[in-house]
């Protein structure tokens, strides 16, 4: 203000003008954070989604239902304002879970909730931030209409919207895996080598009882600390739209209760890399109709050759091979 006063009386129109014009240009990454968190906030908003923001400090009481390894330790408080807000949160969960029981007591009961949020802890006297996207899901996802009925949210479709999450951030080598959690009934776990992507599950009901919530609730956890890294490495990578047809064939296939469509589809692809382009399951069947401890699948298996037309010979081939292998590394059996 003071270099402007000074100007102003010595008079702007005494000061040459460079006839050169130099200015320098900020150099942003397209993968900073507040960029993808905004690409997927606005996915998550797209598909009906509502943002929330919770309070970091939560009741000490949280942290014997959170789920984490022996050794993480509490972030306590100096002074706080409160037993309520003692401590800063260990899971960016039961914040959220104090959100649903608050609209649900507002007769507010059909929630899909997403949040950006740090977790804290300790470990050997140093403190640990960690970033992370929480989804919640409750309730009914669709309610009554003149042409539809009601539809409850499920497992399945919070794991719908966290595969399109991280599809549409090209993240597409990972596996999944059936593990127990503290804090979920049942649940999966995403990882790409032997790090943690996201874990998807249905909150055990004692939690869910505990805070006064009386219907099902379903959870998505994100370590988008290490999804940001993932994203960095992945290449935008395009191709011409084929020019020949694409062909589809239909397995039905009696396998054992434990085995997972992801096996199905480790083997498929492992025996099959060059024309196999998809597999999709399209039915599943249990019942007195089939042996105990026994399930049926209906799998359907995309073939495509971008050069040329595949033949039939070609294409009972594959599948003799496809067949072939899931009968021996998982016990198919052709029903």
């Amino acid at each position: 203000d003071v270099i402007e006063e000074i100007l102003r009386v010595y008079g702007y129109n005494n000061i040459d003008s460079k006839e050169k014009l130099t200015a320098s240009i900020a150099s942003n990454s397209r993968f900073e954070d507040y960029k993808i968190q905004k690409i997927i906030g606005d996915l998550l908003a797209s598909k009906g989604f509502f943002e929330i923001l919770t309070n970091s400090l939560s009741k000490p009481e949280y942290d014997k239902f959170a789920n984490k390894n022996e050794a993480d330790g509490v972030v306590t408080m100096l002074n706080p304002l409160s037993n309520d807000l003692s401590v800063l949160r260990t899971s960016i969960l039961f914040t959220g879970l104090e959100v649903v029981n608050y609209n649900i007591n507002r007769k507010n009961s059909n929630l899909l909730l997403f949040e950006f949020g740090s977790t804290y802890k300790t470990s050997s006297e140093n403190y640990i931030e960690e970033k992370h996207l929480s989804l919640l899901s409750t309730g009914k996802r669709l309610e009554n209409h003149w042409n539809t009925k009601a539809v409850d949210s499920d497992f399945y479709f919070l794991k719908g919207i966290s595969e399109g999450i991280l599809k549409r951030l090209g993240i597409v080598d990972y596996n999944i895996e059936v593990v127990d959690f503290q804090d979920y009934e049942e649940g999966v776990i995403f990882k790409s080598g032997q790090k943690e992507i996201l874990r998807i599950g249905k909150i055990n009901a004692k939690i869910t009882s505990d805070l006064d919530i009386k219907q099902e609730v379903f959870h998505a956890d994100f370590n988008w600390d290490f999804i940001l890294t993932l994203v960095q490495k992945n290449q935008i990578l395009f191709q011409n739209i084929p020019r020949y047809p694409e062909v589809k064939r239909d397995l039905a296939l009696l396998l054992d209760e434990n085995i997972t469509f992801d096996e199905i589809q480790k083997v498929a692809f492992k025996t099959e890399r060059k024309f196999l382009k998809d597999i999709s399951l399209f039915d599943v069947y249990t019942g007195d109709k089939l042996p105990p401890e026994k399930k049926s699948y209906a799998v359907g298996f995309i073939l495509q050759d971008e050069s040329k037309t595949l033949t039939d010979k070609q294409i009972d081939k594959i599948m003799s091979k496809i067949q072939a292998n899931l009968e021996r590394e998982v016990g198919a059996i052709l029903r």
